[in-house]
């Protein structure tokens, strides 16, 4: 199969084996009812009464003004990491350095020889009795404050990090009505915006569920999944959507108008994980096809990478050029976008099964982004920590954590200070095997790192 695959058009230019509806124009939804569907007819004519006050800003206008709002950001947010009121000009622009970097994917951290291990005086296992089932996902604030699960009996529980405990929840209900709006089915996925302005769940009735994670009011319904949505990811500074699901498409979305705006097809079985950074180029795997596929949406084009023998069913960017992946044959890989095959793995990452003499299920894998440091879980009872040598030919073990069950979930806080953990008895997707012993929990867990 070739590795950079495009269908032509008729004009000969490149383009995705996509809806030919997907171009029309994206339409808000309506305020009496709010469910919004991917699957409607050709543009409506109907114009908004309301323009908005940015169309009449010229282009430098427009550009001086977002530019101060992210200056303003940047300084609210160093504040807040320095616990200092006022700023100075050079820390603003080591910011605006870094965040160049990291734009163009050029932007490292070496800081896996300084994690020592674990600062057990400080380990939390975060549990209510809401979520009595296992937890199948969770997704972190971008201030680190805050965490959100998903688990198999359809609750989503909000957690603050500062805390340890329990801040509200979204319940499970078994018809949605006016007065009551939750889940009404198992929750698979779940991711939040860098602004925390939208927390979007997706559960096996085949709808993504927006809601406000200050408030946990619902927000809007997306339709257009035939099948469970089994992973989502946003966009980093943006309210751009990608949701996969079992039904093999990945489909795109833009939040600031709730509305669906193309649908991508390749994978060739039900896709099991999903994940995005900076640019318009979401990562896909699609567990049994054995394919990690890259979507260049503005190019309408795709990269696919084949290497597991067994179904791929985690991933993750490390960076923009690099990320990892994880699947049932036990297998830690890393892979380069400019090579077909993984510049570096381990075979039977977590040991092999004495039931079975089979390696165990890679169920999750993480990264500090933009560092050299990746994490895996699986069902051994132990969670990895991984260090990325020779310009990540080479992975190396740093240490093992004791956690018992099923790492269905797993996600560092942004200095790689804590890893946040979601646990459950059996896998997130079904009931292959289960561990009795394990408590359906989040597990946040503080890392020793010498600075």
């Amino acid at each position: 199969m070739s590795f950079f695959i495009k269908s032509k058009s008729i004009n000969g230019t490149a383009k995705f084996s996509a809806d030919k509806r997907r171009k029309r124009r994206a339409e808000p939804a309506s305020s009496k009812n709010e469910e919004v569907t991917s699957s409607e007819d050709e543009d409506s004519d109907h114009n908004l009464a309301e323009e908005s006050e940015d169309e009449h800003e010229t282009a430098q206008e427009k550009k001086l003004r977002l530019a101060k709002v992210y200056l303003e950001e940047i300084e609210r947010e160093e504040q807040r990491r320095l616990q200092d009121k006022e700023v100075s000009k050079e820390v603003i622009s080591e910011r605006l350095k870094t965040d160049h970097l990291k734009q163009i994917g050029k932007y490292r951290i070496t800081i896996a020889d300084k994690y020592q291990g674990v600062d057990q005086s400080n380990y939390k296992v975060l549990k209510c009795r809401e979520q009595q089932n296992t937890i199948t996902c969770l997704c972190l604030s971008s201030d680190d404050n805050w965490v959100f699960s998903g688990s198999k009996d359809g609750i989503v529980v909000k957690w603050s990090l500062k805390e340890n405990k329990k801040f509200g929840i979204i319940p499970f209900v078994k018809v949605n009505v006016e007065q009551v709006k939750g889940h009404t089915g198992c929750i698979y996925s779940i991711a939040i915006s860098t602004d925390s302005k939208f927390l979007v769940v997706g559960d096996s009735s085949n709808l993504i569920q927006v809601w406000d994670p200050q408030t946990l009011q619902h927000v809007s319904t997306l339709k257009g999944h035939k099948k469970p949505v089994t992973a989502l990811c946003l966009k980093h500074n943006s309210h751009t959507l990608y949701s996969a699901s079992s039904d093999r498409s990945v489909r795109v979305w833009t939040l600031d108008e709730m509305a669906f705006v193309e649908t991508l097809f390749g994978h060739q079985d039900g896709i099991t994980s999903i994940d995005v950074l900076n640019s318009d180029k979401p990562l896909s795997s699609g567990g049994r096809d054995g394919t990690v596929r890259l979507w260049k949406v503005s190019e309408e084009s795709q990269l696919i990478f084949n290497a597991h023998p067994g179904n791929i069913d985690c991933v993750k960017w490390i960076s923009d050029q690099y990320f990892v992946s994880g699947g049932d044959d036990g297998q830690v890989s890393v892979w380069s976008c400019l090579k077909k095959k993984p510049i570096s793995c381990v075979k039977a990452a977590h040991g092999v099964d004495s039931s079975n003499n089979q390696p165990f299920w890679i169920s999750a894998v993480g990264s500090h982004v933009h560092s050299d440091v990746i994490a895996s879980g699986s069902q051994d009872g132990f969670l990895r920590l991984w260090k990325l040598e020779n310009k990540f030919l080479q992975i190396t073990k740093l240490f093992e954590i004791p956690v018992p069950g099923f790492i269905n979930a797993l996600a560092f806080t942004s200095d790689g200070r804590k890893l946040v953990v979601g646990v459950g008895r059996d896998h997130r997707l079904g009931r292959w095997n289960t561990v009795k012993s394990a408590v359906n929990s989040i597990h946040v867990i503080p890392l020793q790192i010498n600075d």
